[in-house]
């Protein structure tokens, strides 16, 4: 399948040829579905936590913070051009296309936080905003005739006005920093950049960095990373044969969030957060998400704390009843059934399957309910060793042409808005290797293609999905109002951006 040339290059690339020959082999065989057993509700699989629970788990985890007893870092995935952003637009600068998003953009454009920008890069041409025609507005926008907003990430743009400076996603994102990842006064955030936006990054960093540490009273320290070729997966024609060239050369392509699990898994802090760079929201309504994390925190500490003892406990014992503590414990509150089996099993063997199960890197994700917002949900799902556990499932992983299973994913209550808080050290502090706790069949294909010629291009399991399905997951219910992602330019236009 491979020449000698293919095999060089896949040994540059930091990969291996078994791995691409397995990637090779799914395109053929395909990923299997996941099989659903139900939806997660509140008190079935998801926790609503009450006013003084939420005030005791915010106030241990205030505590330990303050007094530097954990390491706290922020994760941003911050890779990728904003285009997808500006579509409507590019279509009206291209094709002369105007449709009503175009007409709300042109009509409320001194309401964006990147107006005075834009009106001095026009300036600098002799154009004036307010009379500027529509076209010269939008290639001055969008092209690197005036900002460039059309080649820059999400995470540089302007999103948030405000009395000394406008804000990007990245300030706001220092911000939130400030507030639930202080530890001892030390803020520690990381984005995952993609190589030709990360020197415009570090230079924002190192421009605004002083003055949210004085303001804050903080001390950041601010990192970036990137994602690694050795993940990209190979792409394949449409019978399955690698992809070539013009040249010959073996296509690959980036393989999706999933491959942050590399970028993830070399970060050490006892607590992780986990965000999407566009879902910040301005200082005037960041209180919620601010006491939403930080009891996610909470909690994640809590049942850490508690995993913790029951393996000191169970290390050298059978003990029934601690073996019958363990089996309420995982079924009613890390929400993990054994497989049917587990009812024939002698004590050792049931020792031998909680030990495992508690060695797990452990994580609280924020579940809002549902409004119809494209994403993955959080689902009881049947696991290949036969227990069933918590899973967030995307619509690509389920049969929906089963009824049964499509009734299922259709009826769910809430949804996943990439809000997760993770504990990724065992009980002696070391790091998992996160690597070993994914799912490799949760992978997805996808079609696509590349000089007028149709490919398969394929994406590993995704970060919260697949490459977390055999963590340990706790689903919290959290505010709608932590969640406001930024999709579309006109989104800045709504309420909770303004």
């Amino acid at each position: 399948m491979f020449l000698d040339a293919d095999l060089t290059q896949i040994k540059e690339r930091g990969s291996d040829a078994d791995v691409v020959g397995q990637q090779i082999k799914y395109f053929v065989d395909g990923f299997p579905f996941l099989q659903l057993s139900k939806a997660a509700t509140v008190g079935d699989g998801i926790i609503k936590l009450t006013d003084d629970q939420i005030k005791e788990v915010v106030s241990e985890f205030d505590k330990s913070a303050a007094e530097g007893e954990i390491a706290l870092l922020k994760f941003v995935p911050a890779s990728g051009a904003a285009t997808r952003m500006f579509k409507s637009l590019f279509g009206f600068l291209q094709e002369g296309k105007k449709d009503k998003s175009v007409e709300e953009f042109f009509t409320q454009l001194p309401k964006f936080a990147f107006y005075e920008d834009l009106k001095v890069s026009l300036q600098a041409d002799g154009y004036d905003i307010t009379t500027a025609d529509e076209n010269t507005i939008a290639s001055y926008y969008l092209t690197n005739k005036g900002l460039g907003y059309g080649e820059l990430p999400k995470g540089l743009l302007k999103f948030h006005n405000y009395t000394e400076r406008s804000r990007t996603p990245l300030e706001e994102h220092l911000v939130e920093g400030a507030k639930y990842a202080n530890a001892g006064s030390l803020v520690k955030i990381h984005f995952t950049v993609s190589p030709e936006h990360r020197d415009k990054f570090e230079k924002l960093v190192v421009e605004v960095l002083p003055g949210y540490q004085s303001k804050f009273g903080v001390k950041y320290f601010v990192s970036f990373s990137e994602q690694k070729s050795s993940t990209d997966t190979i792409a394949v024609n449409t019978d399955n044969t690698p992809f070539r060239e013009k040249d010959d050369t073996l296509l690959f392509r980036p393989a999706g969030h999933g491959a942050l699990l590399e970028n993830l898994g070399q970060l050490d802090a006892d607590i992780i957060f986990i965000k999407n760079i566009d879902n910040v929201v301005p200082d005037s309504i960041k209180e919620e998400t601010i006491t939403y994390k930080k009891a996610l925190a909470g909690i994640v500490l809590k049942y850490q704390k508690r995993i913790f003892d029951y393996t000191n406990q169970l290390t050298g014992s059978t003990d029934e009843t601690l073996l019958e503590e363990l089996d309420t414990f995982f079924r009613e509150e890390l929400c993990v059934v054994p497989p049917a089996s587990f009812k024939n099993w002698d004590a050792a063997e049931k020792r031998s399957y909680f030990l495992s199960k508690l060695d797990r890197p452990l994580r609280a994700c924020g579940m809002v309910k549902n409004q119809g917002e494209p994403g993955g949900g959080p689902f009881w799902a049947e696991n290949a060793d036969g227990s069933s556990s918590l899973q967030i499932v995307e619509s690509a992983q389920v049969d929906v042409a089963d009824a049964d299973q499509n009734s299922i994913f259709k009826n769910s209550t809430h949804f996943n808005p990439v809000d997760l808080v993770c504990a990724v050290k065992n009980r002696t502090g070391e790091l998992y290797d996160l690597k070993k706790f994914r799912d490799p069949l949760t992978g997805f294909i996808t079609e696509k293609s590349k000089d007028g010629k149709d490919l398969k291009a394929q994406e590993l399991p995704g970060l919260w999905n697949g490459a977390m399905a055999d963590w340990n997951t706790i689903f919290v219910e959290v505010p709608l109002i932590t969640f406001n992602p930024v999709k579309t330019v006109n989104d800045l236009l709504r309420e909770q951006h303004q």
